[in-house]
């Protein structure tokens, strides 16, 4: 069941032209409109790409549909699409929400670290993980994320968000560049030595049960992509095929000018120990679907 925004605490930075909204369930949630500038598809891309990412233990905020009624919206002021010359009120009833990192007694939530600081992410070698996700979701952005930490503690994490572009956007078609959805600092990948770098995450994705696919697809509310079931259907079939061509994805993204993973085939042990900076390796899967 979706739950009810509450109310509203101010616009959010990004193309979709989100809100930081309360939510009947006690959580902050960054909510995205069907009527955003980019298109209304985005919505179930960031279901649909969050629940796999979850099914396969990535670090991602909790997804949920909320419902935002027409009341809220016409009594906040801020609760505007800005499209240039125009501007229209956020459409009411079920839209996105993110949850927002950080929550209501936020600590220290940051979308950029220095290189010393990046190097001391708890889960940096989760970024290998997201890669996966990312280039079987034909994500066509850059790689999103912000790390965040409380206040007791000394290292921040890495959380995974803005999965919009998953399926180029409102195309939901596959260009598989090598450079899409990748992150834009290559020091993310610096422990990348081979395929085993990119586990338990790869490997979950490939295994993932087609039965829990489907699932992921089918709480998407029709209205997030016209109604229109045979091309949401078309899409999760796409998906199910797509699962094969992962590792060759990631490797179209090793040989490319970038060179992303200069470490690649070096045997792990021979890596200098500032390469392993008290990485969580193997971590436990952090969600399913249901």
């Amino acid at each position: 069941m979706p739950t009810a925004a509450t109310q509203h605490i101010r616009r959010m930075r990004g193309g979709a032209q989100g809100q930081l909204m309360l939510a009947a369930d006690s959580y902050l949630y960054v909510v995205k409109f069907r009527n955003n500038p980019q298109h209304t598809r985005v919505l179930a891309n960031e279901l649909l790409a969050s629940r796999l990412a979850l099914a396969a233990g990535l670090t991602v905020p909790e997804p949920e549909i909320v419902e935002v009624s027409q009341w809220l919206i016409d009594n906040t002021t801020e609760m505007q699409v800005d499209f240039g010359r125009r501007h229209e009120p956020c459409a009411a009833g079920l839209n996105y929400g993110s949850r927002f990192v950080g929550g209501l007694m936020p600590g220290q939530v940051v979308d950029y670290l220095p290189e010393e600081e990046l190097a001391q992410v708890r889960n940096l070698n989760e970024f290998g993980g997201i890669l996966a996700l990312d280039k079987w979701t034909g994500n066509a952005n850059g790689r999103q994320a912000v790390f965040a930490k409380t206040p007791r503690e000394r290292r921040y994490k890495a959380f995974f968000i803005d999965h919009g572009y998953c399926f180029h956007a409102g195309g939901w078609t596959f260009d598989d560049l090598p450079l899409r959805g990748v992150y834009y600092r290559n020091e993310v990948y610096r422990m990348v030595t081979g395929f085993d770098s990119f586990e338990p995450w790869l490997t979950r994705l490939e295994k993932l049960p087609i039965e829990s696919i489907w699932a992921a697809a089918s709480d998407i509310p029709p209205d997030w992509y016209g109604g229109d079931m045979s091309a949401l259907e078309a899409l999760v079939e796409k998906l199910i095929h797509r699962r094969r061509r992962v590792r060759e994805l990631i490797d179209d993204f090793r040989r490319s000018d970038r060179n992303p993973f200069p470490n690649w085939g070096v045997p792990p042990g021979d890596l200098p120990s500032e390469i392993w900076p008290n990485q969580e390796f193997g971590a436990s899967i952090g969600g399913r679907v249901n």
